[in-house]
C-alpha cells in the first residue's frame, strides 16, 4: 500500500488537527486571525536561525534562503490529508505566479524526522513540484526550528503503531520576506489565489 495513503481511517483526525490549529492561532495571533492575517503586529518573534538538511542531502541554514520569499509549512510525509492538501496549494501558487515564482521558495519542514529521512522527503516533495524544498534533520534540530517558528508537532499513537503513527501538528503557512522576517501567516484552507495576491504585494 502506498505509504502516503495508508491512513484511510484517519479522516476523523483531520478535524481535530484543524480545530487545534485554530485554537493555537487564536492563542498566537488573537481573535483577528482569519483565513489570512495581515502583517502580524505584537506577535511573538517567528523565524530565525536554523540548520537542517534538504531533500538532496545538503546541509542548509536560513542564510541559504536570503533574497527569496519563503512559504514555510510544517508537516510530515505520512500525513493523510492536511499536508498533501497544502502541498497542492503550493503547486497552484507556484504555477499561478508564473515568472514571479523564481522569487519564492516553497519549504516543507518535517515534524517527524524519525521517519522523514532525506530520501523519504525527496520522494514526497518531488511528487508535487520540483521547486518545493523538503527539510529534515535530527530531533534536536527539528525541535529548534519548531520553537523558532512557534510550530507544534507531536506523535499521538506511536507506541500503539510505531510504523504508521499519526502526528498532530500546526497547519499554518508562514510567508517570510527576503530577509527571513515574518510577513504574513496563512491559515489552513486559504486559497492559492489569496496567497498569490499577498505574495505579489510583498514582491
Amino acid at each position: 500500500m502506498n505509504k502516503f495513503f495508508a491512513y484511510a481511517v484517519a479522516g476523523l483526525v483531520l478535524f481535530g488537527v484543524v480545530v487545534a490549529g485554530f485554537v493555537i492561532s487564536d492563542a498566537m495571533f488573537g481573535s483577528n486571525s482569519k483565513n489570512r492575517s495581515g502583517v502580524i503586529v505584537g506577535a511573538p518573534q517567528i523565524g530565525g536561525e536554523f540548520t537542517l538538511t534538504n531533500n538532496k542531502g545538503q546541509v542548509v541554514t536560513e542564510k541559504d534562503f536570503k533574497g527569496k520569499l519563503m512559504l514555510v509549512f510544517f508537516g510530515y510525509t505520512f500525513c493523510p490529508d492536511v499536508c498533501p492538501t497544502e502541498m497542492n496549494v503550493f503547486v497552484n501558487v507556484v504555477q499561478g505566479l508564473g515568472d514571479a515564482a523564481k522569487d519564492i521558495v516553497p519549504v516543507f519542514i518535517t515534524v517527524d524526522p524519525k521517519r522523514d529521512t532525506v530520501e523519504v522527503m525527496d520522494e514526497f516533495v518531488q511528487a508535487f513540484h520540483p521547486s518545493i524544498v523538503g527539510l529534515t534533520g535530527t530531533e534536536t534540530q527539528i525541535n529548534s526550528v519548531k520553537k523558532a517558528f512557534r510550530a507544534y508537532g507531536q506523535a499521538v499513537n506511536e507506541k500503539d503503531d510505531p510504523e504508521f503513527y499519526l502526528v498532530d501538528h500546526t497547519s499554518f503557512t508562514y510567508l517570510m520576506d527576503k530577509d527571513g522576517i515574518l510577513s504574513t501567516v496563512f491559515s489552513y484552507g486559504t486559497s492559492p489565489e489569496e496567497i498569490i495576491e499577498t505574495i505579489k504585494d510583498v514582491l
